[in-house]
């Protein structure tokens, strides 16, 4: 078996691996790369987007796609977490998690090739709220769940080798869908979601049979708002993390500046520019997901550091670029959505190697939730960026954001070698 096999690559080949290990090696693996790919085959960005287009919703549905998505994944978890943290076992929330998402996604499909117009987008939008709302269970639960059940050293490697897997799978899909190899019609994209969710309902049930042990530390008393800020207050590693990782949202924010750029440089073939940015996109992942885990295991602080500095030199150039020729051609905007998801990539593994290996005291869950929670209002904030654009361009976005991912670079010096503590 791959997971079997890759667990065998990240551990030393002197020991004898833990039969256990091994087993709760590959359920994560396999849960963890079916959801990766369920994701791509959904992207709010590309997929529903064009998907809601075609089917006439209106644009107002459209431009809400992507914040619904992201908030709803992130501002539930430090609600989350209370629940999390009581339970002795873990495992549930991430499946039941995957098991909504999947429903939700069959949902989506089945609106897709049943209605159209506003009712399309609508049911669409509603179905992507709830999969986002499952999909926050499942990011507060896995960092603690993760740690409790693989070994420090190979978290890395099964993260980066399961996104790997579902860039490739992605990248086959945009392969094909851009040379008609796959229709180009909602019905054909409707099954594709359909696809997905069916990814999501396997994924959960292989993630409950995970070998789980019981958390000793868990509490069973009520946790107040109070408990849940705590680590703010007294934990100056936790406090330095977050300042980083807000400073790196600029990473994720970029890539639709870099489209709007292209779009200034190639007026009128913006359907022709969606193949080769979503190969770039997907090729970089498959070339650099499992490179930047392993590097994480051993360092996610210099992750951070590394991948902070690629990322402001890409999108300082490509800022720089755009103020010189006032737009830049497509397959240079796809060279440089290249390098920035090189980066993406790079800071997404840091930091969450970074808080999964980091001491909180048995409040890994907490630690998790109150870090993405803080996270989503930042990237709600994010939204006024594009106000900037419109008034200053995208190329003076994308300057502030390689400003943005040098400072977090900067501040990633002040962390801790967790990995080694």
């Amino acid at each position: 078996m791959i997971a079997e096999r890759l667990h065998a690559m990240v551990t030393d080949p002197a020991k004898d691996a833990d039969a256990g290990e091994a087993r709760r090696f590959s359920t994560h693996f396999i849960a963890l790369t079916l959801t990766k790919i369920a994701d791509g085959l959904i992207d709010p960005k590309i997929v529903l987007s064009w998907l809601l287009s075609t089917l006439g919703a209106p644009g107002y549905i459209i431009g809400a796609l992507v914040p619904v998505r992201e908030s709803g994944a992130l501002l539930p978890q430090l609600f989350l977490a209370r629940q999390i943290q009581r339970q002795p076992r873990r495992r549930g929330f991430w499946a039941v998690g995957s098991l909504v998402q999947g429903a939700a996604a069959l949902g989506m499909a089945a609106a897709a090739l049943l209605t159209s117009s506003t009712t399309a987008g609508w049911l669409i939008l509603g179905c992507l709220a709830v999969l986002a709302v499952a999909r926050s269970s499942c990011s507060a639960s896995h960092k603690d769940v993760l740690a409790r059940t693989v070994e420090k050293g190979t978290r890395g490697a099964l993260s980066g080798a399961a996104g790997t897997i579902g860039a490739i799978a992605v990248f086959a899909f945009a392969v094909a869908i851009g040379t008609g190899i796959i229709p180009r019609e909602t019905t054909t994209v409707a099954l594709v979601i359909g696809v997905a969710g069916v990814l999501w309902l396997v994924a959960g049930t292989v993630f409950l049979t995970l070998d789980e042990p019981a958390d000793e530390t868990a509490k069973d008393a009520r946790i107040g708002l109070a408990d849940l800020l705590t680590p703010l207050r007294e934990d100056r590693e936790f406090r330095t993390y977050i300042v980083t990782r807000g400073l790196m949202i600029a990473t994720a924010l970029a890539p639709p500046f870099l489209v709007m750029l292209s779009g200034q440089g190639d007026r009128g073939t913006g359907e022709i520019a969606l193949g080769p940015l979503m190969v770039a996109s997907a090729s970089a992942t498959i070339m650099s997901s499992y490179v930047w885990g392993r590097l994480s295991d051993r360092s996610s602080r210099k992750t951070l550091q590394i991948s902070g500095m690629l990322a402001a030199l890409t999108l300082g150039g490509a800022a720089a670029t755009g103020w010189i020729t006032g737009g830049i051609a497509v397959w240079t905007a796809a060279a440089f959505l290249f390098i920035a998801q090189i980066a993406y990539e790079g800071t997404r593994s840091g930091r969450k190697i970074h808080l999964t290996d980091m001491k909180t005291g048995g409040r890994r869950a907490i630690y998790t939730a109150l870090s993405n929670t803080l996270i989503g209002v930042l990237l709600i904030a994010g939204s006024g960026f594009g106000l900037l654009a419109d008034a200053f361009g995208p190329a003076s976005v994308l300057a502030l954001f390689a400003v943005m991912a040098a400072l977090g670079a900067v501040a990633a010096t002040r962390l801790s070698e967790v990995q080694t503590a």
